[in-house]
């Protein structure tokens, strides 16, 4: 569930890199180029999101809300029951129903999966992408990107990105799982370059009474 939200919200907040390799649709580079630029001017971003399940016939299994702050190389998500903090050193997974956070180091070296490394060097050799043209939305213009794994073992076959052609930024994702599940997330509310204090990416145990400690560092 979690690399789905991480996978997603990287897509919402960041778009690809300005990297991305040839065999692509050159106006479907040239948008995710603009999101990418503009994304980099953010110093802060706080994004509300919509996420939504659909099974393969387009009926809606379940639908939640969440926030993710990002700051730097730190973040925090909270999202159904679970709240991820990292200071950009350390990881604190918190599960409200167990009332349990899980301790980590980040690891830059490992396979753990971060928005920051997904916004660096992730998706720039791992899609092929064309542009699927635009609609009205909501008084929007929005782009649609249809985006196709080179990696044909991956869990999920296609992803749609929609941007909005005004403000450059990611609207919406859909990703469609090889087993006919559909999720999505669309984008509820963006604020940028707000100050945020170092210490909201931080877990803070006296917030959490009788909350249990599994130090894995």
């Amino acid at each position: 569930m979690m690399n789905k939200l991480y996978i997603a919200l990287f897509l919402l907040t960041a778009g690809l890199s300005a990297t991305a390799q040839a065999k692509n649709d050159p106006a479907a580079k040239a948008i995710l180029d603009a999101v990418s630029t503009k994304f980099k001017t953010f110093t802060t971003v706080q994004a509300g999101f919509t996420y939504k399940v659909e099974n393969a016939a387009g009926k809606v299994m379940s639908t939640k809300k969440g926030t993710i702050l990002m700051k730097g190389t730190k973040y925090r998500v909270s999202f159904g029951g679970q709240e991820i903090f990292c200071n950009g050193t350390t990881i604190w997974n918190y599960d409200k129903a167990a009332n349990e956070v899980t301790i980590s180091k980040l690891d830059a070296s490992s396979g753990m999966i971060t928005p920051q490394k997904l916004f660096t060097n992730f998706y720039d050799k791992d899609f092929l992408y064309m542009l699927n043209g635009e609609k009205k939305l909501g008084g929007k213009t929005i782009q649609e990107i249809e985006m196709t794994p080179v990696d044909k073992s991956k869990p999920f076959h296609k992803v749609y990105l929609q941007v909005d052609k005004a403000a450059k930024t990611i609207y919406s994702t859909k990703v469609l799982e090889n087993g006919g599940t559909r999720y999505s997330y669309t984008v509820s509310s963006m604020k940028t370059n707000a100050a945020l204090a170092d210490g909201q990416f931080v877990f803070d145990k006296s917030k959490y009474p009788g909350v249990e400690e599994i130090d894995l560092r």
